[in-house]
């Protein structure tokens, strides 16, 4: 019998003049464009999983912190944005037979309220490690423990 995979939890962040999770709430859902990274790309194509939790972050905003909360809701695919010389990550070496860059589709679960800004996440015990305040930890896309995820959510008196 084989075993259930384990949930896996993530950090993904946008700058909300960009695309918030206002404009998430609204869609519903949307694909994850853009991630011209190859560790970031590597997550999506190799690691993310229907079902996993998303912590989402809002960058070059104050205060920047995580605004809400998202699920994967697609396994990886290639970034259509790559192939299209009229979008803005378009990409003349990505070829569609062996695409370079990936996209997973992200579905809106809710807000958080209050969000919880860097400076909180920098302030709780237990986050030390979090990727998303290292240092020079500069990745969209960013790896979530367990422990992480469920600290973070303790820190907001509502998620709706």
């Amino acid at each position: 019998m084989a075993s259930k995979r384990q949930q896996q939890y993530w950090l993904m962040k946008t700058e909300p003049g960009v695309y918030s999770i206002d404009d998430l709430k609204r869609d519903g859902k949307t694909y994850w464009e853009g991630v011209r990274n190859y560790q970031a790309r590597n997550m999506m194509r190799d690691q993310m999983q229907v079902g996993d939790g998303v912590l989402f972050y809002h960058s070059q905003v104050k205060p920047m912190g995580i605004y809400g909360v998202a699920e994967i809701a697609s396994e990886g695919y290639p970034d259509p944005s790559a192939f299209d010389p009229e979008e803005k990550y378009y990409d003349p070496k990505s070829d569609p037979d062996n695409p370079t860059w990936m996209v997973v589709d992200v579905a809106y679960v809710a807000h958080l309220n209050p969000p919880v800004t860097l400076d909180t996440l920098k302030n709780t015990p237990g986050l030390e490690k979090m990727m998303v305040i290292q240092r020079g930890s500069r990745l969209s896309i960013q790896p979530v423990t367990p422990e992480e995820w469920e600290i973070v959510l303790s820190l907001t008196k509502q998620i709706s």
